[in-house]
């Protein structure tokens, strides 16, 4: 069974930094690409970087400069760190395990995604 587990969220003023980590199981990681999205009720879900199983990071307009997403294929688990945040940024944050088609990823897509954890960014 597939797991995905979302921990770091909080509260954090505008300006500040956080980092998002998800711990997987019941897959093997290490050949994967993953993702991670946000969500809110008035964008809905978003598709913010994804890492490649050979370290190959891409990221989205909207957070390229300001987020990096990293993984740790000894520990299984993937993680984003956001600097500058902005209120905009508030949102429920997944993790994701992208599909693919054709044999190769489709990096916004989601076959498989975490509980979240919620991130607010208010001063």
């Amino acid at each position: 069974e597939v797991q995905l587990v979302e921990s770091g969220g909080g509260l954090v003023q505008p300006g500040g930094s956080l980092t998002l980590s998800c711990q997987t199981a019941g897959f093997d990681f290490v050949t994967f690409a993953m993702s991670w999205v946000r969500q809110t009720p008035e964008k809905g879900l978003e598709w913010l970087s994804c890492i490649y199983n050979d370290g190959t990071t891409i990221y989205a307009d909207s957070v390229k400069g300001r987020f990096t997403i990293s993984r740790d294929n000894a520990k299984n688990t993937v993680s984003l760190k956001m600097n500058n945040l902005k209120t905009e940024d508030t949102a429920v944050y997944y993790c994701v395990i992208p599909r693919t088609r054709y044999g190769r990823v489709v990096p916004d897509s989601q076959e498989y995604m975490g509980q979240g954890t919620q991130v607010t960014v208010s001063g």
